[in-house]
């Protein structure tokens, strides 16, 4: 990688390879990046100026662990939420509390990622779908289950480590329409003649 500028990151990897091809998008510390390259234990991405400013991905080591996910085929079952792998900023670890079989973990964020995050709401951090438990103007939390801490990079993390946050699509949308001063307003009646109530 070359960092700011652009460059390309190659990615060792074994099991995320099956049935790989050129053009296919894997989700990359939730980053969703499109194979340029292949081989039997690796697999090369081409990273544009914009990814390394909206991203951590300047601050992976070589060696370091990263969370792969395959894109969703058709028909398949649909776990967790919708996650599209466009980063829209990055988060710091503030604190990490156990609890009972759990981390709370506690990210501050950027007031505009804030806005579009609620409590019982879903994020993704890292490309790892999650619930939030707690949201106010300045920081959020989620727990993590102990599967969750040993299969992804969470079980490298620690306070001030920074994390890709992707908020949800839906309060994306939300948010745009509220901002158009030609759109209707989003009353009860508006939401039910639209099918949402």
């Amino acid at each position: 990688m070359k960092g700011l500028n652009g460059g390309r990151i190659e990615i060792s990897c074994e099991k995320i390879l099956s049935d790989i091809k050129i053009g296919d998008s894997i989700n990359t510390n939730g980053i969703c990046l499109t194979v340029v390259e292949f081989g039997e234990n690796f697999f090369a991405a081409d990273v544009m100026p914009e990814t390394f400013r909206k991203t951590s991905l300047s601050e992976i080591k070589i060696g370091g662990k990263i969370n792969l996910e395959r894109a969703l085929k058709g028909g398949e079952r649909f776990g967790g939420h919708i996650v599209s792998g466009h980063i829209d900023g990055v988060g710091k670890i503030l604190q990490i509390t156990a609890e009972g079989n759990a981390l709370l973990i506690k990210i501050s964020a950027e007031k505009n990622l804030l806005r579009q995050i609620a409590a019982k709401g879903s994020v993704s951090l890292d490309g790892i779908s999650l619930t939030v438990v707690e949201a106010d103007f300045e920081s959020f939390s989620v727990s993590i289950i102990p599967h969750t801490r040993e299969v992804t990079n969470f079980k490298d993390k620690k306070i001030g480590s920074l994390v890709n946050i992707e908020t949800d699509i839906l309060a994306k949308y939300v948010e745009r329409l509220i901002k158009f001063k030609n759109s209707p307003p989003i009353t009860e009646d508006f939401l039910t003649e639209h099918g949402f109530l």
